[in-house]
């Protein structure tokens, strides 16, 4: 049977630059980046469709920790409903000792354009989330609180489960280790697990591992191997609830290549 899903929880990169102090050069608080990928992955999501995405950020690092940035990448409709972009802003501040540092960044994450059905309350699929983070070694953990009404427009209207519950207050346990390997090659892997709060059937959790190498010209490849699951195959016939809507399983194993600019 055809499961219709109106929304589905997202996920993002911070793409953060800290300025460092230098004796021999004056390194300036701004960068930016722009990618070319096989497609956009987050938090295990297949949020192209399968298809080519484009992303771009801009960072703002001042030598204090505090940061501020914005990064956005195109997304397919298929996935979710109406949209094409995903903008994402974000501010914090960051504090290293040595090998341990300690962050939080506040995040917002904007889907011009896309809402769900009137049926279900036309609700934005925008949210928000504040990031407590730690890091020690290659070691980063990273827990997510969603501080807005809803999670991605996961509420009772949306999911048709209770009676006018909202999803304030999920969280999303994110968990990093990055390993350079020596001449311009490193490794990272991922565990994640997201918690929705008043709808636990569509929790999930998602699991990657990539290989990175640095290219002249400020370049840097990687190819990312990734999966995501959940309780009973809630994501496995996915809709964005268009009529006549493409019926797949977003949360499916992938592999993600992608080309990344710094400026």
């Amino acid at each position: 049977m055809k499961r219709i899903l109106f929304t589905l929880p997202l996920g993002f990169f911070l793409h953060t630059a800290h300025a460092t102090e230098s004796t021999t050069e004056t390194v300036s608080p701004f960068s930016a980046n722009l990618t070319v990928a096989s497609q956009y992955v987050s938090r295990g999501f297949q949020q192209t469709w399968g298809k080519p995405a484009l992303q771009g950020g801009l960072d703002y690092a001042h030598p204090n920790g505090l940061f501020v940035g914005t990064w956005a990448s195109t997304v397919s409709d298929h996935f979710i409903r109406d949209a094409s972009v995903e903008w994402d802003v974000y501010t914090g501040y960051s504090r290293s000792f040595g090998d341990l540092s300690l962050g939080v960044t506040v995040a917002y994450y904007f889907y011009p354009g896309a809402e769900t059905t009137a049926e279900t309350g036309h609700t934005s699929f925008d949210y928000g989330e504040i990031i407590p983070e730690i890091a020690y070694g290659p070691v980063t953990v990273k827990y997510a609180v969603t501080y807005t009404q809803d999670y991605f427009g996961n509420n009772s209207k949306t999911l048709g489960v209770g009676n006018d519950q909202h999803s304030r207050g999920s969280g999303y346990l994110d968990v990093n280790w990055h390993q350079p390997l020596g001449q311009g090659w490193s490794a990272d892997a991922h565990y994640g697990n997201q918690r929705i709060k008043n709808f636990s059937a569509a929790s999930f959790q998602d699991a990657s591992f990539s290989v990175n190498k640095e290219l002249p010209y400020d370049l840097a490849a990687s190819l990312m191997y990734s999966k995501a699951w959940d309780k009973e195959d809630y994501y496995k016939e996915y809709s964005n609830g268009n009529p006549n809507a493409r019926v797949s399983d977003p949360i499916d194993s992938t592999v993600t290549f992608s080309l990344t600019k710094s400026f």
